[in-house]
């Protein structure tokens, strides 16, 4: 008979060295852990480099740690351990989701998991900041140079002369361990001063003091009064108090929602440039922190100039006196008692096929009050600014124009006090024509201003600012000497500012937009993700502050003058003998907008099947036609970005331009099929329709239709707020229903309480029962034992007695033959001798036959017990 062969598993091979055996790196490639351990703990700092042979990964970064080795292997002990060997310890003890992994330990203090790049200059600055994780401040010129940095910082003030140890300063060394720990991109810098003319620059005066500095808000002491001074609640108050004017961000390259995280915070200004973490002069990065505190410096506080001024911003003008006389004057202008605040509303398109909207500037304004003497920045209560524009949504059906080249501005009364009233002023404005580039004036600022009937006339002459655009009107706000100074509180677009190194992370720059031959790897742009829209800043220009500022400017105007971003496919070729011209995002105004043609456009993407089945017929359809007057194109949408108004969420999608109306593109029915005769009526019809002027008739015709879509709009909104009543009242049916529900859920668990305290109860009835079982069962067993003693005592006296039976009938016996043998005398005498021992052994045999009776009543009594 056949047998089935057996698995054959091939063992694994041994490992070997990871790391060249003249490497400064100890390499544990079979996994020791318990000796790496063993090598610790006579080491002050140690490095730990957890890898796998196998990966990718490790074997990029092996020569990154050899190259921090060489340089810090006289100060720092580096061990790398392979902990994949299924044999040794590591493997065994550690269970780790990647590789590789560095762990490092100050002492006894650690692990410190280092998670940034993995490149020799960041593992290298991480290293000395776990060596050195405070820095000392021995002058003021050092402590300038320590608030100056755009990171925060934490500092303690400690006199070593009284002790060489003063109270709470190993504390303070073990926050700054615990902040690397928590934060591995080292945020926040730690420094120890211990120089006390030095500490009462900073208002520190009592040794143990902790102070945290930030440059808008106002700096903190550690509140010792409140929290418990330990290392883990210094950390934890500098984490939860610092102030991040610029992060860097460091995708580790895997799969994260970093970015995604960070830009649904609101529009980002990501900033790539190169950095070198080990250099001690960064110029762009210095730049770049000057405009994020001037940007970020909301109410000009005069703790950021030390700050500035440092970074060469010596220039500016000190706070001139005459700035309240200009608020006085401009007050005087206004004549109200504070500064009106006002935002832009647009409203929606007043019809479906129309490229106008009205734009309305929205003011609060007060009637009375009186003038003050000073006059201070204003602040816009955005409270009010919510309330107001309540009010005006509730009123905006009076603010619709058809069309209208002049500012109509109206007033109504606020709803909450009867000494306010909003402004509206609006006016209509083609979106797709308007031009705002190399201009910075609002669509206010007209000097030919009507109102409308419903309003009462204003006869301030002077266009009201707009938040954004309000520095134009206010002195004060360019003392600084720049235009952007707070410009994050002024305005409703705020940008949060990130770094990234383009050394690594180049790919994201250029997947933004950035040029790939730039041989200077600056790049900066403006996400904006809820828009949709992405800003590019040109390369050509260098990234210095001045032109930092102008781009963050133009973003957070009114209208913003930038240009929005659309990627391009850069592969497409052009080729003049094609029959079907191919768009791009860069070719899209020119072919579709300023071509003199009709212009039928395909929208199609590369994994739609159907669109590539249409080819033909738009090949046969470009032949038909003449060329020109027709021109039949395509863009794939899959390559291609387009302006939101012509975008599409359908695909296949056909769009035909007639010639004299462009911007009056007409849609290819969704329900007609798609074929060459179709096709050919949808462009003769439309393209006759646009090559006749419009008349009268044509311009009733066109408002007709207006209402007729007007007319449609309200029978929907009027279907919309029937289905709203439905939805309000299943949803009291469900609150019906929910609440049923919660009682018979309430029900339920009291039964499920009753049952289980029965359940209780009759777990301790059964556990009772059983302990009288138990105490039975013993005693029984006991009697069986006393019982079978008794049985045996017995069987050893019937034995006994029977022998004593036999004894007795062998002696009578003998004594019968000798009375036949002896002589009479010897008879009677030996007759004597015996009736006085048969008598003794009768008395006896009495003795044993009463013992036995004894014996066996007690038996009997025994069995009847039984």
């Amino acid at each position: 008979s056949c047998s089935r062969a057996k698995d054959v598993t091939m063992p694994a091979k041994l490992p070997v060295n990871f790391f060249s055996t003249r490497s400064p790196v100890i390499d544990l490639f079979r996994g020791q852990l318990d000796y790496a351990d063993h090598l610790r703990q006579d080491a002050e700092i140690v490095l730990y480099f957890f890898y796998a042979p196998w990966c990718g990964q490790s074997i990029a970064a092996r020569e990154e740690i050899e190259h921090v080795a060489s340089r810090l292997s006289d100060q720092v002990l580096f061990v790398a351990v392979n902990c994949w060997w299924n044999q040794g310890k590591c493997r065994k003890q550690k269970h780790f989701f990647y590789f590789p992994v560095i762990h490092l330990y100050h002492r006894s203090f650690g692990p410190i998991e280092y998670k940034g790049p993995m490149s020799a200059v960041y593992i290298e600055k991480f290293v000395r900041r776990v060596m050195t994780p405070l820095l000392y401040i021995s002058s003021r010129s050092k402590l300038l140079d320590f608030l100056s940095n755009y990171e925060p910082g934490v500092l303690g003030y400690f006199e070593f002369n009284a002790s060489p140890q003063p109270p709470g300063y190993l504390t303070f060394f073990m926050s700054a361990l615990h902040s690397l720990k928590k934060d591995y991109l080292g945020t926040i810098r730690f420094g120890v001063i211990t120089d006390k003319r030095v500490a009462e620059e900073i208002s520190l005066v009592h040794s143990g003091s902790v102070y945290l500095h930030r440059h808008v808000n106002t700096s903190l002491f550690f509140p010792n009064d409140i929290m418990n001074y330990t290392a883990e609640n210094i950390c934890k108050w500098a984490l939860e108090n610092r102030e991040m004017l610029i992060r860097w961000l460091r995708p580790h390259g895997g799969k994260s929602l970093l970015l995604n995280n960070e830009l649904k915070k609101g529009p980002a200004l990501l900033i790539f440039i190169p950095y070198n973490p080990l250099a001690e002069i960064h110029t762009p990065l210095d730049e770049i922190t000057k405009v994020a505190l001037e940007y970020h410096n909301c109410n000009k506080s005069q703790v950021a100039e030390p700050d500035l001024q440092h970074l060469g911003d010596t220039d500016s003008p000190a706070f001139d006196s005459s700035v309240p006389d200009a608020h006085t004057k401009l007050s005087e202008t206004f004549s109200i008692t504070k500064y009106p605040c006002c935002n832009t509303v647009v409203l929606p398109q007043w019809h479906s096929i129309s490229r106008t909207h009205n734009v309305c500037e929205l003011c609060i304004n007060q009637t009375l009050g009186v003038k003050p003497n000073t006059v201070h920045v204003p602040h816009c209560n955005f409270l009010e600014i919510e309330a107001a524009l309540d009010s005006f949504y509730l009123q905006e059906h009076t603010f619709f124009q058809v069309i209208s080249n002049t500012i109509e501005c109206s007033n109504f009364l606020s709803f909450y006090s009867p000494f306010s009233y909003y402004t509206a002023c609006c006016r209509t404005v083609n979106r797709h024509f308007l031009s705002f580039i190399g201009s910075e004036k609002t669509i206010f600022q007209i000097p030919k201003v009507e109102f409308s009937s419903h309003g009462k006339k204003d006869n301030t002459q002077h266009s009201i600012p707009h938040i954004e655009d309000r520095d134009c009107f206010i002195p004060d706000l360019h003392i600084s000497g720049t235009n952007i100074t707070g410009l994050s509180c002024r305005t409703n677009k705020t940008l949060n500012l990130y770094l990234l190194d383009s050394n690594l992370f180049w790919i994201y720059a250029e997947r933004l937009g950035a040029s790939r031959s730039t041989h200077l790897k600056e790049f900066a742009a403006i996400v904006d993700l809820k828009e949709e829209v992405h800003y590019v800043l040109d390369q050509n220009q260098s990234l210095v502050g001045s032109t930092l500022e102008n781009f963050i400017k133009n973003f957070s105007i009114l209208y913003s003058p930038l240009k929005r971003h659309l990627v391009d496919d850069p592969s497409v070729h052009f080729h003049e003998q094609r029959v079907i011209t191919e768009v791009t995002t860069s070719t899209f105004h020119d072919t579709v907008f300023l071509s003199e043609k009709n212009v039928l456009l395909l929208y199609y993407a590369q994994w739609c099947g159907f669109c590539a089945s249409l080819n033909h017929i738009f090949i046969q359809l470009a032949r038909l036609l003449p060329p020109d007057n027709f021109t039949v194109a395509r863009i794939d949408l899959t390559r291609n970005d387009l302006p939101w108004e012509f975008m599409t969420d359908r695909l296949p999608t056909i769009l035909f331009f007639p010639h004299q109306r462009k911007e009056q593109s007409v849609k290819f029915p969704e329900d007609v099929s798609i074929n060459l005769p179709n096709l050919l009526k949808f462009i003769l019809h439309h393209s006759s329709l646009s090559s006749e002027p419009c008349t009268k008739e044509c311009l009733h015709k066109e408002t007709v239709l207006q209402q007729g879509h007007i007319s449609h709009l309200e029978r929907e909104i009027q279907k919309l707020r029937s289905e709203i009543i439905a939805l309000h009242q299943a949803q009291d049916q469900l609150e019906a229903q929910l609440s049923e529900a919660r009682r018979e859920e309430h029900r339920l668990q009291q039964q499920k309480n009753t049952l289980e305290k029965q359940h209780k109860t009759l777990q301790l009835h059964s556990e009772q029962l059983q302990a009288t079982y138990d105490q039975k069962n013993q005693e029984l067993l006991e009697m069986a034992e006393k019982l079978q003693e008794l049985a045996d005592a017995s069987e050893n006296l019937l034995k006994e007695n029977t022998l004593l039976r036999i004894l007795v009938a062998s002696r009578e016996g003998k004594l019968q033959s000798k009375d036949e043998i002896k002589e009479p005398l010897q008879s009677e005498q030996t007759l004597s001798e015996d009736i006085s021992v048969s008598t003794a052994t009768a008395t006896s045999e009495e003795k044993v036959v009463d013992n036995t009776d004894t014996i066996e009543t007690e038996h009997s009594s025994g069995n009847r017990t039984e």
